[in-house]
């Protein structure tokens, strides 16, 4: 007890004064007084809302959450006019974005790239202090998000390439091509708010849509330094941004039935009230990650050395906040002794710490009320017949908590059916390979699963049980979404669409083509109309 004391007392001690923190980490208050509308940075003179980090300051009233700044606190008349914005720039496919060739529009998100590089440096640090992620994470969140936009263009060049041909059949010669399909409001989350937002932000955008960018509620400074680039980059109303309370300004933008496509990352109930309120559903289309409970299973043939390390990378990688995090580890009867053991000695090692510290793997939460909903969940679970196994497991002190295994955990408890999304790690133990196989076929996600065996024979079986249960079966590794050029989707209530850098440009256009009849005459016309690079769309151009 006077160890656990100790180390408790060790914890609470992260959170230091400001004088305390390195001058190269830290940022000035921003108080965001503009928005982008219609190729603008449009004054804001109204109300705003304060946004505060997960890293506290000791003060005279105790810890408290640093203000970073504040940002415009729009409202639905302001939400109207962006989508009257977008609805305009578009013009039923006649706008400027939407007619622009392929190439025109690369040479536009080029220019993005540029200037979004410009601003790396603040964009990291404001990702460490609005999320608490680490200094590691949040520069490689920034460099994968200027990869996955180069990959991006990359892939439009390959498809454009493909589509530069015409094809003849029957009599009938036709190009097909990919075309856009219009408004698009898009919508992400607070946990990678940068490279998940942008992972359907960009193909939306480089397919020729024009973009309603609703901010995430955390990580919402983040973005501030790039509205420039967007301004810059793009014509007007191509890509306008939404402040404000989601439940006041994304409901009557749905309810004008004038999105086409609506990209959500975030819950399955908030993604299917938004699509209920589009008067003409036929007519939306939804890209939507949504619920994840992803599973691990530890069989006794499992090389528990590398089930634990993997174990630990899935379910704590920034605190478990991770549509892909391992939530749920089912660990087989015979070996879960040794594998709870192993796994307490590698959360006991990890690192606590604020976001710029060196080789820091814990860090504050930047979800308010989280602390409270996970010790909800820990003790839901003891007053059920489980344990913290691990030392200091669930010590909390303001937006900071250690992680905690939970063991054993059944299917009574919260936290073997809900999305804990924080640090918190619960263990099942099972006797029958058919125990988790029948948990995910009553799960009402289907995301992914981490299958920990060396032996042959099991792991087909099981992977011949997941591949129609899951989007992905993961082997001796954590799940995860990369590399981008992977499908990204999910079954029952994770997933609809498919995202990849090669899926989402299909998924944000739809294949139209034109055709006529194989004459003389028409093959004139068209041999004219290519040759004198009269259309955009009849083109044999290629794109190197």
């Amino acid at each position: 007890m006077e160890q656990q004391h100790a180390t408790a007392g060790a914890l609470s001690g992260i959170f230091k004064t400001e004088s305390n923190i390195p001058t190269e980490y830290n940022v000035p208050e921003i108080h965001q007084r503009e928005y982008l509308l219609n190729g603008a940075l449009v004054p804001w003179n109204g109300a705003v809302a304060n946004i505060y980090s997960p890293v506290c300051i000791p003060t005279e009233k105790g810890l408290e959450r640093k203000l970073l700044g504040s940002i415009p606190d729009t409202t639905a008349k302001e939400a109207m006019e962006a989508l009257d914005a977008a609805v305009a720039a578009y013009d039923n496919g006649l706008g400027e974005w939407p007619t622009m060739s392929v190439e025109g529009r690369l040479h536009c998100m080029q220019r993005f790239v540029y200037l979004m590089i410009q601003q790396r440096e603040l964009v990291i640090r404001l990702l460490m202090w609005e999320i608490g992620k680490t200094l590691p994470d949040a520069t490689k969140e920034f460099d994968r998000t200027v990869d996955y936009i180069n990959d991006t263009i990359d892939a439009l060049k390959d498809l454009d390439r493909e589509s530069s041909r015409f094809q003849q059949a029957e009599g009938t010669i036709a190009q097909i091509r990919r075309a856009p399909l219009g408004v698009v409001l898009s919508m992400g989350p607070f946990n990678y708010p940068l490279n998940e937002i942008f992972t359907t932000l960009i193909p939306a955008l480089i397919m020729g849509n024009t973009i309603l960018f609703k901010l995430p509620k955390h990580g919402v400074l983040a973005h501030y330094p790039l509205l420039n680039a967007f301004k810059e980059a793009f014509p007007k109303g191509t890509v306008n941004t939404l402040y404000g309370k989601g439940s006041e300004i994304v409901s009557p933008i749905m309810e004008s039935g004038k999105v086409n496509v609506l990209a959500f990352i975030g819950s399955s109930k908030v993604a299917n009230g938004l699509k209920k309120l589009h008067p003409k559903v036929n007519r939306l289309r939804a890209i939507l990650s949504l619920d994840a409970k992803n599973a691990a299973i530890v069989t006794k043939h499992a090389n528990l050395d590398v089930a634990v390390n993997e174990c630990i990378l899935g379910a704590l990688s920034f605190n478990g906040q991770r549509c892909t995090a391992l939530k749920l580890i089912f660990v087989q009867h015979e070996v879960a002794a040794e594998f709870t053991a192993k796994l307490n000695a590698a959360v006991s090692a990890l690192k606590p710490g604020l976001p710029w510290e060196k080789d820091v793997k814990v860090t504050p939460l930047p979800e308010p009320t989280k602390p409270a909903y996970l010790r909800e969940c820990i003790d839901d679970a003891i007053a059920k017949g489980a344990q913290v196994i691990n030392e200091n497991g669930g010590y909390s002190e303001a937006s900071f908590v250690f992680p905690a295994v939970v063991y054993p955990v059944n299917e009574q408890m919260r936290l073997y059916h809900e999305e804990q999304f924080g640090p918190v790690i619960p263990v099942v133990p099972f006797d029958g390979i058919e125990e988790p196989i029948n948990y995910q076929v009553n799960a009402s996600h289907g995301m992914q699963v981490s299958i920990f065996s060396e032996d042959p024979m099991e792991v087909a079986k099981l992977i011949d049980a997941f591949v129609n249960l899951v989007s992905r079966v993961n082997i001796n590794c954590q799940a995860q979404r990369g590399p981008d050029v992977f499908p990204f989707t999910g079954r029952k209530d994770s997933a609809e669409g498919t995202l990849s850098v090669f899926d989402a440009l299909r998924s944000f256009s739809i294949r139209s083509l034109v055709a006529t009849k194989v004459t003389e005459s028409n093959k004139h016309l068209f041999n004219t109309i290519v040759r004198d690079h009269d259309s955009n769309f009849l083109s044999t151009d290629y794109i190197f």
